[in-house]
């Protein structure tokens, strides 16, 4: 450009652009002024000779540093640091250049440390932070001061590995990101790369400031960024390593999030995709050890097969995939016992062991896990080759481990498992020994929170209980036992593991006769009630439970425990803890509140609200299928669950509320029999008994010596062959085996209870007692026990229920809660619902339903507002909102029990079945009564019994307070007559309006009645299947 064309801009700033480098064009905004001659024209010329040095010198010094980049000669590099020294000499500190001149002399000086030929970097980095000093945020070479100082950080570290120079590059990097654009001059030379250095070069730092720093890193790199797979596998790497350090579950799962969003990011093909894939797999499977999720391991297995599929033999990383894969399938085979499994781990791990020879960095984690994969076997098989080499590896893996090794007490704890395991077999003393004392040099090595000190306090219980178990030394027991207690209640180990440990603390207490058996059913009652208070939906609680199904024997096995301790209050606090646990978890959200609305409104505000939230997040969550949607709403579900827990925490330190929503007391449950003792008839391997709960007092214990739980098993199979024969029999045909059966239940069960009845408690005869059976108790129909048998003079032996009105509750709780809910009465209203033609496929017709549904209509008081729903009309939908809005029903329909899935339990309605989980669902605080006209609907499932998860159950947990239901098929054409007799009885006060009002609790008196009045009409199965439930 011509002086001329220069000076005629004037004042005004002008763009000035360049040829394009590397795809950008790079421009100045120039200014030009004149300068006019002074007076003093020697200091001018003195001002004009040393800008000519500095330009000369600064010319000079960039030669010597493009020759000395190009040839790599360092005369060249000590030339260009001279004249850059020169330069900075001659702009000291307040020159306009000084900062240049600072960067000149730095960047000339880090290139001789890249390149191994300068040793002093501090003086380096100093340079560039005072240059950086120079040019705050705002000034135009900000940017660029920011990326020369990354530079020589990055450098640094790269030599040196010290933490402090990555991090500090980590957070000039969160700095100079924002002023760097895509397309812009640093972003093409060099920025990406040296982000990407940070990325995946910064230290795994599980502190709470070095995951706060990659949080902001992944903030700078957004979707469609190539560096985002690589920051988010950063902060999921940090968060993996805090979530094993300290055992956030949150963690883990957020770290899930972040894997699965990297996977997607890499599509087939990519050259990441099988890296990414393995590291979403092994959080996954760190998942299932802490959670026990199965469809947890089974992803992790699929994408394990994947990412071995993509490192095909020859690749440097295959023996990752191999030894992954098969510690998965290890863990598999734990669970569910297939050979195949265990078979192919050792196979994948022999071959991963081939890929690490000696003096691989692998080769001592590889030797560990194959040594695992052989005593998992052998724990089966019991081979004893399995075990020796087992031994072998674990001592070879041990000695290659460094002291400071972060897995070596992983290796110390594993050792110790296989010697105490030979021990057993051999006897050799020495074995034991060690095995302590490797439990214990693990121990030491931890801090007092690590997750891992499970594994050594698990170590060191076998470890004394199979001395003890040889010796017979009181002090091994002792010692097994504290250990025990150690491991199921270390903090920070998952719920699973400890609840499995709790489990067989019980055993040893029991089995050994010792003092901490009831502290070892408490403990397990209380990790599983933590354990499933972690799952956001009825069903995934349900799935939950049912991975120790092997414990579900536990709650009466603890009143058993209580009972021979000779502490009944506790054996009634106990089977009530561990049992119905599904309904005490889903009811804590229900909460009345109405006592603390009176002195603390504030807080019973925060209490329902976030109950309600809560309630909301757990609904949802039931619908959703895809994984990475599920597990961002379970994350969301914890964090409502902290906040509600909080607001429970303060309303627990208010006085009047301290046990708020902890296990009720033995005074708790004692208002269960505010009408009428209420009878717990316990089931155990160890004992059956019933304990008395009588509305004041202590509770009675009633032994019953001659029943064991194996013939109370087969009695509750032989009752369900008689039934299944009486329902193909004329009505007419005797009962005869029924007879015998319901004899044997009077005269082992009911007649010790009755007398304890009469004669202690001394009861009027027909007043109301309730029935809570629990195990193999519950399939068999207590209520129904008769002597059948004729007196001297002629006259009938009276049977329970010509003494009694007999109730049924699934807990005391569940009892408690109905009356509680009894206090607000309103304006009643009722709904007859009836579906007698479903759809195909869904059951045969019902042909007597809408003739029921009619006489039902008839027989409620004309005062009640009725309305009737049958036919096309008795939908799902229909039903549900019937439910909604009426305070009694009678349903009268098919009903199944899901043996599977009890939650799927349901009512076959014209379109959809109306479910249990639909009707859990449901709040109906005013609801009063509901007559199941159906079957199964009161009775559970054979796996989990003591969870009394049934349709009944479901509709008092809705907040219907009294509910008929039955304990097996019901004929419709004859139990009409029972429906007749029953509303007749029910409303026999009620007459044109007048009269008490319509009340709930007279439906099991009005069922008793009914039952006697229908006894030349109905067979006596058909009699005995409807029973009352509630208040």
């Amino acid at each position: 450009m011509p002086w001329d064309e220069l000076l005629d801009h004037g004042d005004e700033p002008f763009d000035l652009s360049f040829p394009p480098v590397r795809n950008v064009c790079p421009s100045l905004t120039l200014k030009a002024a004149a300068v006019h001659a002074c007076d003093d024209q020697d200091s001018t010329l003195s001002d004009s000779l040393v800008d000519s040095d500095i330009t000369r010198d600064t010319d000079a010094g960039h030669a010597r540093l493009a020759g000395y980049m190009r040839c790599g000669m360092v005369f060249l590099q000590n030339d260009a640091v001279q004249h850059f020294q020169s330069v900075l000499d001659q702009c000291p500190v307040g020159h306009p250049d000084h900062a240049a001149a600072l960067t000149n002399l730095a960047y000339a000086r880090l290139e001789g440390y890249i390149q191994n030929h300068l040793q002093d970097i501090d003086t380096t980095t100093s340079l560039f932070r005072k240059a950086l000093a120079l040019r705050p945020q705002g000034h135009p070479d900000h940017a660029s001061s920011l990326y020369n100082l990354i530079i020589a950080l990055n450098s640094r570290y790269s030599k040196e590995s010290t933490a402090v120079y990555i991090h500090e590059s980590a957070q000039l990097c969160c700095k100079l990101l924002p002023l760097c654009p895509e397309r812009t001059y640093l972003r093409s030379i060099g920025v990406d790369g040296e982000v990407d250095y940070v990325i995946n070069n910064f230290p795994i730092d599980a502190s709470d400031e070095g995951i706060h720093l990659r949080r902001n890193i992944l903030k700078l790199c957004p979707v469609g960024y190539q560096l985002r797979p690589g920051a988010l596998h950063q902060l999921a790497q940090a968060l993996e390593t805090r979530f094993q350090q300290c055992g956030n579950i949150d963690d883990i799962d957020e770290t899930i999030q972040l894997r699965r969003e990297a996977v997607f990011l890499c599509p087939e093909g990519h050259s990441d995709r099988s890296r990414f894939l393995n590291n979403l797999a092994l959080s996954l499977a760190i998942r299932f050890d802490n959670q026990g999720k199965p469809n947890d391991l089974d992803e992790a297995i699929t994408l394990y097969e994947e990412s071995l599929h993509l490192w095909p033999v020859g690749h440097e990383y295959r023996n990752f995939a191999l030894d992954n894969l098969g510690g998965a399938l290890v863990t598999r085979f734990k669970k569910r016992g297939d050979i195949d499994d265990i078979t192919r781990a050792i196979i994948l791990r022999r071959e991963a062991l081939t890929l690490c020879p000696p003096g691989h960095p692998g080769h001592d984690t590889i030797l560990n896990n194959l040594a695992l994969a052989l005593i998992t076997r052998y724990d089966k098989s019991y081979v004893s080759e399995d075990l020796n080499e087992a031994i072998d590896l674990y001592r070879e893996s041990h000695l290659l481990m460094r002291l400071d090794h972060p897995e070596r007490h992983i290796t110390l704890c594993s050792l110790s498992r296989a010697l105490c395991s030979r021990f057993t077999h051999t006897r050799k003393n020495g074995d034991v020994e060690e095995a302590i004392q490797l439990c214990q040099e693990a121990l030491a090595s931890l801090p007092s929170l690590h997750p891992d000190r499970y594994f050594s306090y698990r170590g060191l219980k076998d470890a004394y209980l199979s001395r003890y178990q040889i010796y017979h030394d009181p002090a091994d027991l002792s010692l097994a036992l504290e250990n025990f207690r150690l491991s199921s209640r270390h903090p920070t180990q998952g719920f699973p593991d400890r609840i499995v440990q709790a489990y067989y603390w019980t055993i040893a207490a029991e089995q050994h006769r010792h003092g901490s058996a009831l502290e070892a059913y408490s403990t397990f009652f209380e990790l599983l009630d933590a354990h499933l208070a972690t799952r956001s939906s009825a069903t995934s609680r349900h799935e939950a439970a049912a991975a120790f199904d092997y414990a579900r024997s536990l709650p009466v096995d603890a009143a058993s425990c209580a009972i021979r301790s000779g502490n009944l209050r506790h054996a009634v606090e106990l089977v009530e803890q561990g049992r119905g646990q599904q309904w005490s978890l889903a009811s804590r959200l229900k909460t009345s509140v109405e006592d603390l609305e009176s002195s603390n409104p504030k807080l019973a505000h925060d209490y329902l609200e976030l109950s309600k939230r809560v309630s909301n997040a757990a609904q949802s969550s039931a619908a959703i299928i895809n994984r990475a949607a599920a597990d961002r709403t379970a994350t969301e579900y914890r964090r409502l669950t902290r906040q509600w827990e909080a607001v429970v925490a303060k309303i627990r330190d208010l006085r009047a509320f301290s046990r708020f929503l902890l296990p009720p007391s033995y005074e708790d449950l004692q208002a269960a029999a505010r009408h009428g003792p209420v009878i717990i008839l316990i089931a155990s391997q160890y004992s059956c008994s019933a304990i008395i709960v009588p509305t004041s007092g202590d509770p009675l214990n009633v032994p019953l010596p001659s029943v064991s739980l194996t013939e109370l098993n087969n009695l509750k199979d032989r009752f369900a062959r008689a039934i299944r024969h009486a329902s193909v029999m004329g009505p007419k045909i005797p009962r005869n085996d029924l007879i015998v059966l319901l004899r044997t239940v009077w005269d082992e069960i009911m007649l010790p209870i009755v007398n304890v009845l009469q004669h202690d408690l001394k009861l009027n005869l027909r007043s109301r007692i309730w029935l809570c059976p629990t195990a193999a108790f519950t399939f068999i129909p207590l209520h129904a026990a008769h002597p059948f048998q004729t007196k001297a003079d002629g006259s009938k032996e009276s049977c329970l229920e010509d003494l009694y009105i007999c109730s049924y509750t699934p807990t005391l709780s569940a009892l408690v809660r109905s009356r509680q809910m009894m206090k607000k009465r309103v304006t009643p209203s009722f709904a007859t619902i009836g579906q007698g033609q479903p759809g195909a496929g869904k059951g045969k017709a019902l042909l007597a339903v809408d003739s029921e549904l009619e006489l039902v209509h008839k027989l409620v008081p004309a005062a009640a507002k009725r309305i009737t729903i049958s036919g096309d009309t008795a939908t799902r939908a229909g039903a549900l909102q019937a439910l909604e809005e009426n305070t009694w029903v009678h349903l009268a329909c098919h009903g199944k029990q899901d043996p599977t899935q009890p939650y799927d339990s349901h009512f076959v309605m014209r379109d959809e079945h109306l479910t249990l989980l639909d009707i859990m669902e449901k709040d109906t605080p005013h609801a009063e009564f509901a007559f199941l006209s159906a079957c199964h609907t009161a009775v559970g499932d054979d796996e989990t019994p003591d969870e009394v998860i049934h349709l009944a159950a479901g509709l008092q947990f809705s907040g219907f307070k009294s509910v008929i239901g039955t304990l097996w098929e019901v004929n419709d054409a004859v139990a009409k007559h029972v429906v007749e007799a029953f509303y007749k009885y029910m409303f026999m006060d009620l007459k044109d309006g007048k009269g008490v009002v319509m009340d709930c609790s007279r439906a099991a008196w009005a069922l008793n009645c009914a039952t006697h009045a229908v006894k030349t009409k109905v067979p006596l199965e058909q009699r005995m299947v409807f029973i009352h439930i509630g208040v």
